[in-house]
């Protein structure tokens, strides 16, 4: 059993503000290595539970924040940007998949909820709400690999839940706003995350997929952004900050959703 671990940083259990994942501010090399603890939890209970093999993939940022040295063998680390499935890449070799630090989508109530950035305000797949969660499992789905456990706040947990029903999870805080959250301490946390990660090993679940074709919409904050954005090829404007693309896969359906949130910044 092939398990690829994708993890971000917004989810890690202490993380309530933005200097906390930035790599320019002082505080960032703290919830780096909690991150990595986490991970390492991860990585420990898929082996307990019969994995043959994992692999992480580095999905916050620059791609550059798992401690490489922390990380418990025989795990193997994507990291560095950019690759061709990004926070997923990996998924391709995955039987069943982990997400590990993930937040909830853009205009949740959950602690530094996003998707991608902060001029994204919506985002849909064949007019499904989504955001880094739906995204990112739909393109392990289309490679047949279901997200089986997720690690995060209750408003990411309970937005997994929604799209594809239940998993192995570990609420490792509880959001009292976007930028506060009672969090558990990682003592207890890390246990916890090793023991759901070994029953998402061998628990029944089948991938998150999008059929096609699929239609992605995504909504900005300014007009501007989108007159930009037009530049994809097959985009279309709905309305002043919506734009449509309408494709055959879930690859290039996501990797036009970053081309489109980078034109966003």
């Amino acid at each position: 059993m092939r398990i690829l671990i994708a993890v971000d940083m917004e989810g890690i259990s202490g993380v309530v503000h933005w200097n906390h994942v930035d790599p320019d501010h002082s505080e960032y090399a703290r919830f780096r290595a909690i991150m990595t603890d986490e991970v390492n939890a991860a990585i420990d209970g898929a082996l307990d539970g019969g994995a043959t093999s994992v692999t992480v993939t580095d999905g916050h940022g620059n791609r550059r924040n798992a401690l490489f040295e922390k990380l418990h063998a025989p795990a193997r680390l994507n990291s560095g940007s950019p690759s061709p499935l990004s926070m997923v890449e990996g998924a391709q070799q995955a039987d069943r998949v982990f997400f590990v630090g993930y937040h909830a989508r853009a205009g949740s109530e959950g602690v530094l909820a996003h998707t991608g950035n902060d001029q994204v305000r919506h985002v849909w797949l064949n007019e499904r709400e989504v955001g880094e969660i739906g995204l990112n499992a739909a393109v392990c789905g289309s490679f047949g690999a279901p997200v089986v456990l997720i690690t995060g706040d209750q408003a990411a947990v309970q937005e997994a839940q929604d799209l594809f029903g239940p998993v192995e999870a570990v609420v490792v805080k509880t959001a009292l706003s976007r930028t506060a959250a009672t969090c558990r301490l990682p003592e207890e946390i890390l246990p916890e995350i090793r023991h759901v990660a070994a029953h998402a090993v061998v628990r029944p679940a089948e991938p998150f997929v999008i059929p096609a074709p699929i239609t992605l919409r995504v909504e900005l904050s300014h007009s501007d952004q989108i007159d930009r954005a037009l530049q994809v090829p097959g985009a279309r404007r709905i309305n002043g900050t919506v734009l449509e693309w309408i494709g055959q896969d879930m690859v290039s359906a996501y990797q036009t959703f970053g081309i489109i949130a980078d034109f966003g910044k």
